[in-house]
């Protein structure tokens, strides 16, 4: 029997300079995506600064209430998630967080609308190497003084149709891909260390 797992609509702190925004289809990226990601993150950091980010509050939040209200190919986007993008645009506008981290297409193209990025994109746009590309980008634009949108994939085997955007973002296996954005995302973090002052005491 398969386990359905279920995340809350939201944990953490909103006041945390590093937000994750989740698809609620699709809960466990927080564990066989993020976690290697993060793992390569504090050691690249600890090892460069001798300091661990604090994960302890890192706001994690489900992009819609209800995986009901996911869109699908045949109806992409309705007046619930439109409701969402207007809830979740007044969060980032109170708080300010440093970086959102979204996981696949549905949540990048969500955080794409809270910030009115055009044109808007369907479900087929996102595509692997159009999600590294919006990474490179993401890392390259990386501002301190702005909240900075990173999109990860939400899946990375090595087998299907994912091979040929595997090969995009690194040339041997998947852990080169949580290498890979992890140390991007470690150096920006070096690079700004007193803008995320977010370290374990």
């Amino acid at each position: 029997m398969k386990m359905k797992m279920t995340i809350a609509r939201e944990s953490g702190e909103r006041s945390n300079p590093i937000w994750l925004l989740v698809n609620p289809k699709h809960p466990a990226v927080r564990y066989y995506i993020w976690t290697p990601v993060l793992a390569v993150i504090q050691d690249r950091v600890y090892r460069e600064l001798h300091e661990r980010i604090d994960t302890t509050d890192i706001f994690i939040r489900s992009v819609v209430s209800e995986t009901e209200m996911v869109p699908n190919t045949l109806n992409w986007w309705g007046a619930e998630v439109n409701a969402e993008i207007e809830l979740f645009r007044q969060l980032v506008l109170e708080h300010k967080p440093k970086i959102i981290i979204t996981f696949g297409a549905f949540p990048f193209e969500f955080l794409r609308r809270v910030y009115e990025i055009e044109p808007r994109k369907g479900p087929k746009h996102w595509s692997t190497s159009n999600l590294k590309e919006e990474f490179e980008r993401s890392i390259e634009d990386f501002d301190i003084n702005q909240t900075n949108r990173i999109p990860l994939l939400r899946r990375v085997v090595e087998s299907g149709k994912f091979i040929e955007g595997h090969n995009y973002f690194c040339q041997e296996n998947v852990e080169n891909y949580f290498c890979y954005v992890g140390t991007k995302i470690a150096e920006k973090i070096i690079e700004n260390q007193k803008g995320i002052n977010n370290w374990v005491e």
